[in-house]
């Protein structure tokens, strides 16, 4: 791809993004007002407005008068209607052209979210605002390219025939992806031919062999999740071998079939013998602290997101990267896309997204994380974009240009700050991620620092847990919670029984009172279980839930499994159990555990 824009138009073109997101922010609540009055006014005839009694009115006042909050079940039965054919103004007046599925780890199963055309334009907008940003932090990006390791997911249609694809198979798939404008700052190592290759391993094999053919080019690395980066390294570990062989002789690996993919390579790859020493040297020096910058020295930080629950893979990237800033960028789901992070070399915990105005119109329910029943009714007022208010907790409801109204997104945000009048947000948790025996409520982020805290009993034998996952087993009674635990074993030293043990009743003490109550007073909950599995077990997982549909851009690894099939694979590979050996302590009256005996 030719980069015929020049560095004056660049300029010109990052400073009028920069514009929009001074204005938008500034006039926020101004904008929303008109977001939602566009939307209303445009689907003023959809079936299912009014079927809740909104016959054109387009104030906010009626619209959250007549207009329920939801949830997918609530809409599922006009989601398949329009998906086995139905074409009348169902949800929006414009013709929903493509389902985007949601990833399937979450809730269980993918759900259809309607698009349009249009709505197609503002997500890939969003898109524009990135680089602009980061631009102000990190200099002279458009001299070099971005190493992004991207994937498609197979398509399906529907019944009706309207094809349903992940959120970022449609975009690279799409006119918006293929045909960018020469523009640098969307300059990749990696040709279209190997993103949209369906075949999994040959496009992660091309990819990594067109990069390191580039590699002194790359001035980022990335991949959407953490969880994708550590993959494409840990195929690295296994191939690099293979790759340094097509980078000696120029030529490439018979694997790899794909006709257009071997085109697209080969204007890529020459023979290097000084390079193909170089990656050998390198990678068969057995250590890979530090890679990324090894192989690609001039990269200048690390794309990824790693909020939410792929911060537990912080220490792996900054392991692989020598401490490169781990950079977040945006802040979006298959529902919309919502928002940007303004302050991109912010330290992961830190991360925090300004949603953008004109995206969606904005609703925030109030969290209750006290589970205390008495504002109940107080809990349930939601409030405008603009009205939010610093250090509390809500969850995202959205009404969308293509046809959600008051969609309770599942997501819950923490507020930490505002740009100008927007508010700025930290992703906290999904909402239904949560382990639960019988009155205990233990959600992903409480977890997540539940297990950071057990697991440092491990760090004096060099090992810490590489993967986890969580399941409530009501099996037994009373029912329990069982962690299930991959390891990252670095010393030699055999870890003893008590260790683990340790782990558990650290887990267990790190939980909530109403937890603590139950397995001390109330004996409504089982000691905690730790099982450790085999090496690979969460690879397997992941390869099962995308043969099943899941998507590989878009998986992430679930904190809590409930089908069958996962719990099985799981159990097939427990090497070892263990369990807590005493009652965490509790106080009564107390809402925190005491650092004593008493």
């Amino acid at each position: 791809m030719s980069t015929s824009l020049d560095y004056d138009d660049l300029l010109e073109k990052s400073k009028k993004i920069l514009d929009f997101i001074e204005d938008v922010t500034t006039h926020a609540d101004e904008i929303q007002k008109k977001v939602l009055a566009e939307i209303l006014s445009h689907n003023a005839n959809v079936e299912y407005l009014q079927r809740h009694g909104l016959n054109g009115q387009t104030d906010s006042e009626t619209f959250k008068k007549l207009v329920p909050i939801i949830t997918y079940d609530d809409i599922k039965n006009d989601i398949n209607r329009i998906a086995n054919g139905d074409t009348s103004p169902i949800l929006t007046s414009n013709p929903i052209s493509h389902f985007l599925t949601s990833s399937g780890t979450s809730g269980g199963e993918r759900k259809l979210m309607p698009a349009t055309e249009e709505e197609s334009g503002r997500r890939y907008f969003l898109y524009s605002l990135l680089m602009p940003v980061i631009s102000q932090f990190v200099p002279d990006l458009e001299k070099g390219k971005g190493m992004y390791l991207m994937f498609i997911k197979s398509e399906f249609k529907t019944p009706g025939g309207i094809k349903a694809s992940p959120v970022l198979t449609n975009y690279y798939k799409s006119s918006h992806f293929i045909n960018r404008s020469s523009d640098p700052y969307t300059n990749y190592t990696s040709p279209n031919e190997t993103v949209v290759c369906l075949d999994s391993y040959q496009s992660m094999y091309s990819q990594l062999l067109c990069g390191l053919c580039q590699n002194k080019e790359v001035l980022r690395v990335g991949a959407v999740f953490a969880s994708g980066l550590i993959r494409a390294i840990r195929f690295l570990e296994k191939n690099w071998s293979l790759l340094c062989d097509d980078i000696r002789t120029g030529t490439i690996n018979p694997l790899i079939t794909d006709t257009s993919v071997r085109e697209a390579v080969m204007k890529i790859l020459k023979p290097d013998k000084n390079l193909a020493d170089f990656v050998e040297f390198e990678c068969s020096k057995g250590c890979w602290q530090g890679i990324i910058t090894r192989l690609w020295p001039n990269t200048k930080y690390v794309d990824v997101i790693v909020t939410g629950s792929m911060a537990q893979y912080i220490p792996t990237l900054d392991y692989y990267s020598n401490g490169l800033p781990l950079v977040c960028t945006m802040y979006a789901s298959s529902e919309c896309f919502f928002g940007v992070n303004l302050n991109p070399l912010s330290k992961p915990c830190h991360v925090s997204y300004t949603l953008i105005p004109t995206m969606c119109y904005y609703e925030f329910l109030p969290v209750n994380r006290s589970n205390d029943p008495v504002n109940e009714k107080e809990q349930q007022e939601l409030v405008d974009l603009v009205d939010v208010k610093l250090d509390q907790e809500y969850e995202l409801v959205v009404t969308t240009y293509a046809g959600l109204y008051r969609y309770k997104v599942g997501d819950v945000l923490k507020v930490t700050g505002f740009k100008n009048n927007a508010p700025q947000f930290k992703f906290v948790c999904r909402k239904n991620v949560v382990l639960s025996i019988e009155s205990d409520k233990t959600d992903e982020v409480e977890l997540q620092n539940a297990i950071k805290n057990g697991v440092t009993h491990l760090a004096p034998y060099d090992a810490d847990v590489a993967e986890y996952t969580s399941y409530a087993d009501t099996s037994t009674i009373p029912g329990h919670y069982v962690l299930y635990w991959e390891l990252n074993l670095k010393g030699s030293t055999t870890i003893p029984d008590c260790v683990y043990e340790d782990c558990c009743l650290t887990i267990e003490e790190s939980f909530n009172s109403v937890y603590r109550q139950g397995r001390v007073s109330d004996k409504s909950i089982g000691p905690l279980e730790i099982r450790i599995v085999e090496q690979g077990t969460f690879d397997q997982l992941m390869d099962y839930i995308i043969s099943v549909g899941g998507s590989i851009n878009q998986y992430k690894t679930p904190r809590c499994v409930k089908s069958a099939p996962l719990v099985e694979l799981l159990e097939s590979r427990v090497m070892a159990k263990y369990f807590s050996p005493k009652c965490p302590k509790w106080v009564p009256g107390r809402k925190d555990w005491i650092n004593d005996d008493n």
